[in-house]
C-alpha cells in the first residue's frame, strides 16, 4: 500500500480514537496487537487470506479481542481487517502512534525486554529514557524472549542496549 493510504488510514484511525476520548488505550491496544500480529504466522494468514470472506476475518478478530480490549480498538482493527489491509495493519499502527507521540510532545520509544515489566518497573524505566535522552517519551514494550534478559530501548535514532545478550556478545569479543 502506498505511504499516503498508510498516513490515510492512520489519521483516520487516530481521529476516532481521540473524538471517542479513549487515544492512549486505544494506541496501546493497536500497538500491542500489531507486535502479536507480526510475531503469529497463523494469525496473520488468517488475517490476510482473501479467500476467507472479510466478515470471517473480522468475526476472528472480534472472538480474539472481545471483551479483552477497548471495543473501539476491535472496531478499528476489524474495519482494517475487513477492508482488506491486514497487510499494513503494522505500519498503520505505527503511523498513529508515532502521530500520537508528536501530539501528546512526546518522543516515541520501543523497549525490548524478555518478560512483561510490572507497573512499576514500567514507570521506572520511562523515568530513566527520559532521564537519559531529555526527552518525554511514549513508551510502548514489547515482549521479545530473544532478548534474554535485560532491555533494549529505542527512542528516535538512539539505541540503548542493555541486553543480556548484548553484554555476552561484549565479553566474547574481549576474550
Amino acid at each position: 500500500m502506498s505511504d499516503n493510504r498508510i498516513e490515510g488510514y492512520a489519521r483516520g484511525l487516530f481521529e476516532i480514537a481521540r473524538a471517542e476520548g479513549t487515544l492512549d488505550t486505544v494506541e496501546n491496544e493497536l500497538y500491542r496487537f500489531a507486535r502479536a500480529y507480526e510475531g503469529n504466522d497463523a494469525l496473520r494468514k488468517a488475517l490476510t487470506d482473501d479467500l476467507i470472506p472479510p466478515a470471517k476475518r473480522q468475526a476472528i478478530v472480534e472472538d480474539l479481542l472481545g471483551g479483552k480490549a477497548d471495543s473501539t480498538t476491535t472496531q478499528l482493527i476489524s474495519m482494517v481487517i475487513g477492508a482488506g489491509r491486514g497487510r499494513d495493519l503494522p505500519k498503520i499502527v505505527d503511523s498513529l502512534v508515532k502521530r500520537a507521540s508528536t501530539v501528546k510532545h512526546q518522543e516515541f520509544a520501543e523497549v525490548r525486554t524478555a518478560v512483561a515489566l510490572t507497573a512499576d518497573q514500567h514507570k521506572r524505566l520511562e523515568a530513566a529514557l527520559v532521564k537519559a535522552t531529555g526527552k518525554q517519551v511514549n513508551l510502548k514494550v514489547v515482549v521479545d524472549p530473544s532478548v534474554l534478559g535485560g532491555v533494549v530501548a529505542t527512542v528516535g535514532d538512539t539505541v540503548i542496549d542493555g541486553s543480556v545478550r548484548t553484554r555476552i556478545e561484549q565479553l566474547k569479543s574481549r576474550l
